[in-house]
C-alpha cells in the first residue's frame, strides 16, 4: 500500500550553510514537471496608506511586508511566490503612489512603481473605502488605462459590506469592469478578487518559439563582464558594455545559432545579496533576474577574476542551485589576473569549497574581452544540456542502488532500519528520481547525498543537478 503524503514537504538547501546537501529533496506525490517555466506577474499598486502590503501579506501568506498607518512605509517593492487554486504566481508589492510632490522619497517611489507595473501582466489597483474617492484615485486609474493591462479595482476596508455598500458605488466612477469589495483585514472578499485575477493569466507553458532552444542566463555581480560576454559570443555590440556597475538594469534575450543549434543567451542585471539592496531600480534587477533563472536551462555565474571570489558570489548562485538550474561558473577577466602555475588550480580549488553546495558545476577560466576560452562554454553548454536531458532505466538504476547499499548499509535509528524498495526516474531538467522507502525520516541527508555521489559516478551529470522524491509505503 502506498501512502502519500497529503502536503510536499521541501527540505531547503542553505547554501550559507557548512552542512550544505548536494541534491534536492522533496517529499510527497511525483511531479507533473520539474521544469520552472516563465511566471505570471501581478502588481499591487495605490496611493498611500490605502491597504496594499495588508492585501499582500495575506496572499503572501506572510508578514513581508511592513504595515503602518503612516504613508510611505513600505518604500520597497517586496516580492513573493504565490499559489491560487493551482496558478502560479508572482505578487509584488509598492509603495504608494504620489503625483505631485517634491519629495525625493515619493518620487523615487512613484519609479519603483513604474517598473513594477511595467513588469506585471496583471495589476490590481487598490483603494480605500473608508476614505472614499479621491482625486489622486482618479489620477492613478487615468495612468493605468493607459497600460492597456488586466485591472482588477480592489475596494479595501469594506469591513462590514451591509453597512458599507453603498459607500462602494461611487467607485464604479473610474470606469473598471472587475470591482471587488474586500477587507484585508477580515480576509473577506480576497477570494473572488484573486479567482478573477488568474482568470487573465496567460499560458507560458504554450510558449512554442523557444522550446528548441538552450536558454542560458548569465548572472553575477554588476560589473562582473556578463554583457561583454554575450557581445563576444555574438560577435557584435548588441548589448551595452560600461564600466559603470548596474549598466544592464533588465534581462535581454539574445539568439545565438551555431553549428546548427539554437541558444539563447539571457543577459541579466548585476546582482547582489538581497540584504544589500537598497536602490529601487536594483531591486527591480533581481526580481527580473530570477525570472530569468526559472526561464533558462543553465546558468552561467560570472566572477570577476582580479576581484576574487566574494560571499555575494556563493549567494547568488545559490538561485540557480535552489531551482535545479544547470550551472557553469565562469571566472572572467582571467587575461588580467596575475598569475603562475598554480594560480588556476589554486582558483579552483576556492571555487569548490566556496560553492561546496554544487560540486556538480562546471568550471572555465574565460576572458570576454579578448575572447579567450569563450568558446569552451558551448562545449560545456551541450554537454549539460544532454545530461539535464537524460533518461536511465529503471533497471539500470535499481541496480546502481543495490550495489551502492551493499557498499554502504542505510542508516538506522532506535533499532529501525532504512529500507529503500526502489527507485525510478520521473522528470528531466533536472534529472528527478523518486525513491520508495518505509519511512522519510530515516533518510539522513549525508545517506542521500552518498546516493548522488554513487549516481553520478554511474552516469555523470556533469553540471546538473540531481532532485529526489521520497515516497513512503507503510510496511505489512
Amino acid at each position: 500500500m502506498f501512502v502519500e503524503l497529503i502536503s510536499i514537504e521541501t527540505r531547503s538547501i542553505n547554501y550559507d550553510s557548512r552542512r550544505k546537501a548536494d541534491c534536492f529533496l522533496e517529499t510527497g506525490s511525483i511531479p507533473v514537471s520539474s521544469i520552472i517555466m516563465r511566471q505570471n506577474v501581478v502588481a499591487i499598486v495605490g496611493r498611500p496608506n490605502v491597504g496594499k502590503s495588508t492585501l499582500f501579506n495575506y496572499i503572501a501568506n506572510s508578514k513581508i511586508s511592513i504595515v503602518s498607518d503612516k504613508p510611505g512605509v513600505t518604500r520597497d517593492r517586496i516580492y513573493a511566490d504565490c499559489n491560487w487554486l493551482n496558478f502560479n504566481f508572482k505578487l509584488i508589492d509598492t509603495g504608494g503612489i504620489e503625483l505631485d510632490t517634491s519629495d525625493s522619497i515619493f518620487n523615487h517611489m512613484r519609479e519603483q512603481v513604474n517598473i513594477a507595473i511595467d513588469l506585471s501582466d496583471v495589476i490590481i489597483f487598490v483603494v480605500n473605502c473608508k476614505d472614499g474617492l479621491t482625486d489622486l484615485d482618479k489620477d492613478i486609474a487615468t495612468i493605468l488605462r493607459k497600460t492597456r493591462k488586466p485591472i482588477v479595482l480592489c475596494i479595501n476596508k469594506v469591513d462590514d459590506f451591509k453597512k458599507q455598500e453603498s459607500d462602494t458605488f461611487e467607485f464604479y466612477e473610474l470606469g473598471f469592469e472587475n470591482v471587488f469589495p474586500v477587507s484585508s483585514v477580515n480576509k473577506s472578499g480576497v477570494g473572488d478578487l484573486l479567482d478573477k485575477v488568474t482568470s487573465y493569466f496567460k499560458n507560458y507553458n504554450e510558449e512554442t518559439e523557444e522550446q528548441d532552444a538552450i536558454k542560458i542566463a548569465i548572472i553575477g555581480k554588476p560589473n562582473a563582464g556578463k554583457s561583454s560576454l554575450v557581445n563576444k559570443l555574438l560577435g557584435e555590440e548588441r548589448v551595452i558594455v560600461s564600466d559603470i556597475a548596474g549598466t544592464t538594469r533588465d534581462a535581454i534575450d539574445t539568439e545565438i545559432i551555431k553549428d546548427d543549434n539554437k541558444y539563447i543567451f539571457i543577459d541579466t542585471a548585476g546582482l547582489r545579496k538581497k540584504s544589500v539592496i537598497k536602490d529601487e531600480i536594483e531591486i527591480y534587477s533581481y526580481f527580473r533576474s530570477e525570472i530569468a533563472i526559472d526561464r533558462c536551462d543553465i546558468v552561467i555565474v560570472m566572477i570577476d577574476g582580479a576581484e576574487g571570489i566574494t560571499k555575494g558570489d556563493a549567494a547568488i548562485a545559490g538561485l540557480a542551485h535552489e531551482k535545479g538550474k544547470g550551472v557553469i561558473i565562469a571566472v572572467n577577466k582571467w587575461d588580467i589576473v596575475d598569475k603562475d602555475d598554480k594560480t588556476i588550480y589554486e582558483f579552483t580549488r576556492k571555487i569548490k569549497e566556496e560553492f561546496s553546495y554544487m560540486p556538480y558545476a562546471e568550471i572555465v577560466f574565460i576572458s570576454a574581452k579578448t575572447g579567450k576560452r569563450v568558446e569552451e562554454l558551448y562545449d560545456k553548454i551541450n554537454i549539460i544540456h544532454q545530461n539535464q536531458m537524460t533518461r536511465i532505466q529503471t533497471g539500470v538504476l535499481n541496480e546502481v542502488l543495490l550495489n551502492a547499499m551493499s557498499l554502504n548499509d542505510t542508516p538506522q535509528d532506535k533499532g529501525k532500519r532504512l529500507k529503500i524498495y526502489y527507485v525510478t526516474q520521473t522528470d528531466v531538467k533536472p534529472p528527478t528520481f523518486v525513491l520508495f522507502v518505509n519511512s522519510i525520516e530515516l533518510m539522513h541527508f549525508s545517506y542521500l547525498r552518498y546516493l548522488e555521489n554513487k549516481f553520478r559516478e554511474a552516469f555523470g551529470f556533469n553540471g546538473t543537478s540531481i532532485k529526489f522524491i521520497m515516497r513512503e509505503r507503510k510496511e505489512n
